[in-house]
């Protein structure tokens, strides 16, 4: 297939360019999700809050924006090949839809702990699941050999311009979609959509603040972002199983030069913010998602009489261990 110019090499900077480039090349295959509001979760913030619902996203998160990009972006050569990863579950789910839509093979190493609706939803879109033991070491390792033995075209879950840039259109499309905003906060976890909001919004609205939200018992990012480089922890545990891998190069990139804070909490609160969001806006979203609610409710201080859009991550919920059952 003709690929859109620039052609964005993996461990590339992205630029402004290059989210412009992926909005259009992607269209075809993303929703353009919408942006929710309720009035009792606002009178709890005591702020205005805008939700940009992923949740409602193909295949379920905003991870299909990267995930499309990359895959689409290749040529017809490297396509043949097919694409692997490896992933927690909703980067892995997401490549495999992108990777369906163009008819190209997809392995996916995994957590054997990550949620079995996301190992099914890998399946379901036609793509082949490794299991690993539930640390970065081990998923690190255990694809190597899948690349090894396929030659597959390796799509980071985050450190990847191309990931990178694809997540960026999100927030391109939240700031044509409200006007206004103070500032916006997104979950962080390896940081690629953190690090797409960075890159849009540092560019078309610097004057937005930018927030991230992170576990406590996996808040590698926030420490990072104290001690001026990247912290990692190998096996962290956490509800939020979507954030506990760490920040490299190219997030950090972002992470390090954008973000005013990076806020965590309890596992509780996660919980709390999630039941919150599911009985009063009706919407289903996972844990890695409700940390940034849990984080504004927490800070009142910061967001207090503040418009602020909140980027809900992601809606695949393993529905038979919801965590108030």
């Amino acid at each position: 297939m003709k690929r859109l110019e620039p052609v964005l090499k993996a461990d590339d900077i992205p630029t402004l360019a290059d989210m412009l480039v992926a909005h259009e090349r992607i269209r075809p295959h993303i929703h353009r999700t919408p942006v929710l509001t309720s009035r009792t979760i606002n009178e709890a913030a005591r702020a205005e809050l805008f939700f940009k619902c992923e949740n409602f996203q193909k295949a379920g998160a905003f991870k299909a924006r990267g995930a499309s990009n990359a895959v689409f972006g290749l040529s017809d050569e490297e396509a043949a090949r097919g694409v692997a990863t490896h992933s927690s579950g909703n980067h892995g789910l997401c490549l495999a839809y992108a990777a369906g839509r163009r008819g190209i093979p997809c392995t996916v190493v995994m957590p054997r702990t990550a949620p079995q609706a996301k190992k099914d939803a890998v399946r379901a879109y036609g793509g082949r699941v490794v299991e690993c033991e539930p640390s970065t070491s081990s998923r690190e390792a255990v694809f190597a050999e899948v690349v090894a033995e396929t030659g597959a075209e390796f799509v980071h879950p985050y450190n990847d311009a191309r990931v990178i840039a694809g997540q960026a259109t999100c927030s391109k499309e939240l700031i044509e979609q409200v006007a206004g905003l103070d500032a916006v906060i997104a979950p962080i976890g390896g940081g690629g959509m953190v690090s797409g909001t960075c890159l849009t919004l540092s560019n078309l609205a610097p004057d937005i603040e930018i927030y991230a939200a992170e576990p406590e018992q996996a808040d590698d990012a926030a420490r990072s972002l104290r001690e001026g480089k990247i912290i990692a922890y190998d096996a962290p545990q956490t509800i939020a199983d979507g954030l506990k891998v760490p920040l490299k190069e190219l997030t950090w990139h972002f992470v390090s030069r954008h973000v005013k804070d990076i806020l965590t909490v309890s596992e509780d609160e996660i919980v709390a913010a999630m039941r919150l969001i599911w009985a009063r806006m009706k919407i289903v979203m996972e844990p890695s998602s409700a940390v940034t609610l849990a984080a504004i409710l927490k800070n009142p201080e910061i967001f207090a009489g503040k418009r602020v859009g909140v980027i809900i991550t992601g809606g695949n919920v393993d529905l038979g261990k919801l965590p108030w059952s």
